[in-house]
């Protein structure tokens, strides 16, 4: 690389990495802190889902009375969907608005608190610092601007950084001091070594993770991913929306079949299903649900804006034996009918949806399981190191140590006569 350019590159990044490298570590440590939410909060919460066998011969009660239950007893909230397992042991779960939800025993009808309080408080703790450095209220929106802007900045960190990484000879000897740890260094030594080792390891992950974090920050770059593609850009932005179906219109007085019956015909048409949920309408005047995962849309109801008239009951089944790991199918039916209306899989997605949604979730590590989670956390792990050396290689270039220099020897001691004798 030209010596010129190399040095233009190298004061860029430098500069770079001091302006955003605080919001760059915050959202580093955050990242890997909960990349593994899911399976913790899934664990801590196994006995709160647990539903204790009934009496013999208990009836199960449907869900029109499992949601009036829920009503009952959280009158404030009403209730945004409702998920099934196909465990047989398993507590119904109705979620309340965006975010919380109760487990509803299917029997009983027993109302029970989410578990794993401690666990959920952190978790949301990490995830308000990962998106919006934790702000609240209008400066939110500043918050989620300047770690799009650092998420951003990083992406460019690590493109540079390669450039800078580049060795002049590709040989073992030349490339060995940054490609693994050496024992025995401190100081600046130590310092470059680490940066660049976990630089070098860590860059191919990273890069991924900012860019994919860039599609789900902003607009310009999710639409960028459907052009790229050959593929019209939605109206919504996020990886599942989908435009709601519409139903013939029923007879005067015709009545939508119970809810029992609707997940029966869904259950009939799925292979294998572990979990159906289905999202309830909102009330006249309210938001509508709002599904996804970690802040990305979900599709507009009714309630939101969307068309007029009677809509389809749309469901999200996911199944036992399903790619990508991430896949799910929704399925629209008729509410008067229960006949399906569509059926939307991910072979059915476009391209530009297909890479669209495959960046949702590489970006945590999900679209591998839990092996793809690990990477991604030791990524971001490797970044705070990252930041730390920055810092410090950039401390010891503009502050630099003074050396302590030795005592300059005495002069010999010369006797007063010669003294005098010279002076004369």
């Amino acid at each position: 690389m030209n010596p010129k350019l190399r040095s233009v590159l190298f004061w860029i990044h430098l500069v770079s990495g001091l302006i955003v490298g605080l919001v760059v570590g915050v959202m580093s440590f955050t990242g890997a802190a909960i990349a593994f939410e899911s399976q913790i909060v899934d664990w801590a919460d196994r006995d709160a889902r647990h539903a204790a066998p009934p009496a013999p011969g208990t009836p199960r009660l449907t869900l029109e009375e499992l949601i009036a239950k829920v009503k009952e007893a959280k009158p404030a909230v009403p209730p945004s969907g409702v998920t099934v397992s196909s465990e047989p042991d398993s507590m119904v779960t109705v979620a309340l608005g965006r975010g919380a939800a109760v487990y509803v025993h299917p029997f009983t009808g027993e109302v029970r608190e989410q578990g794993a309080q401690g666990w959920r408080a952190f978790f949301h703790t990490m995830e308000e610092l990962h998106r919006w450095l934790a702000a609240s209220g209008d400066n939110r929106a500043v918050g989620k601007g300047v770690t799009g802007v650092a998420n951003l900045a990083f992406l460019f960190l690590g493109i540079t950084g390669l450039f800078l990484w580049w060795p002049r000879k590709w040989n073992l000897r030349a490339m060995r001091p940054t490609l693994w740890f050496r024992r025995g260094l401190k100081g600046k030594a130590r310092d470059f070594n680490w940066h660049n080792v976990i630089g070098f390891w860590s860059l191919p992950v990273l890069v991924v993770l900012t860019a994919s974090g860039a599609v789900i920050s902003y607009r310009w770059a999710s639409n960028l991913v459907f052009t790229l593609t050959g593929n019209e850009p939605p109206a919504a932005q996020g990886p599942m929306a989908a435009a709601p179906v519409a139903v013939p219109t029923p007879a005067p007085g015709t009545k939508p079949q119970a809810l029992d019956a609707q997940f029966d015909a869904v259950m009939k048409q799925s292979n294998a299903w572990e979990a159906i949920t289905l999202r309830l309408a909102a009330p006249p005047g309210a938001g509508g649900p709002q599904g996804g995962q970690r802040g990305e849309g979900a599709p507009r109801g009714e309630g939101r804006g969307g068309p007029k008239g009677p809509q389809a009951s749309t469901f999200t089944v996911r199944e036992q034996e399903r790619w990508p790991l991430f896949a799910s199918n929704t399925v629209s039916v008729d509410p008067f009918t229960t006949q399906t209306l569509k059926t939307e899989t991910y072979a059915d997605f476009n391209s530009g949806r297909k890479a669209r949604t495959w960046l949702r979730f590489l970006h945590t590590g999900e679209a591998f399981g839990w092996f793809g989670q690990l990477i991604a956390a030791l990524a971001s792990f490797g970044a705070v190191f990252l930041v730390y050396t920055g810092y410090a290689l950039s401390w010891r270039r503009f502050v630099p140590r003074r050396k302590t220099q030795p005592a300059a020897p005495a002069a010999p001691a010369v006797p007063p006569a010669e003294s005098e004798t010279h002076a004369a």
